[in-house]
């Protein structure tokens, strides 16, 4: 998994029909390097992401059958600072 921000939004009003509804976000990674994920989420513009890659990506859409290789898998909350006992 990739940790990331979103940094940026892109509409497609033109995708092949088995590419599913949601946006292209671009997310600035943790190593600074930037991609484009699909968001089926509804994630905004700063928001902390957590990014799957590859085969995992495109099996969750479909099966791999579906051209995408990034997901946007969840948004994350600020971590808890207080220890459990």
């Amino acid at each position: 998994m990739i940790r990331g921000h979103v940094i940026g939004r892109y509409w497609a009003t033109k995708r092949i029909d088995h590419v599913p509804s949601g946006a292209f976000l671009e997310v600035e990674t943790e190593s600074g390097s930037r991609i484009i994920a699909m968001d089926v989420l509804g994630c905004g513009e700063g928001e902390e992401v957590m990014v799957v890659t590859g085969s995992t990506a495109a099996a969750w859409l479909g099966g791999g059958k579906i051209p995408i290789d990034a997901l946007i898998i969840g948004s994350l909350d600020q971590p808890s600072s207080a220890k459990k006992k």
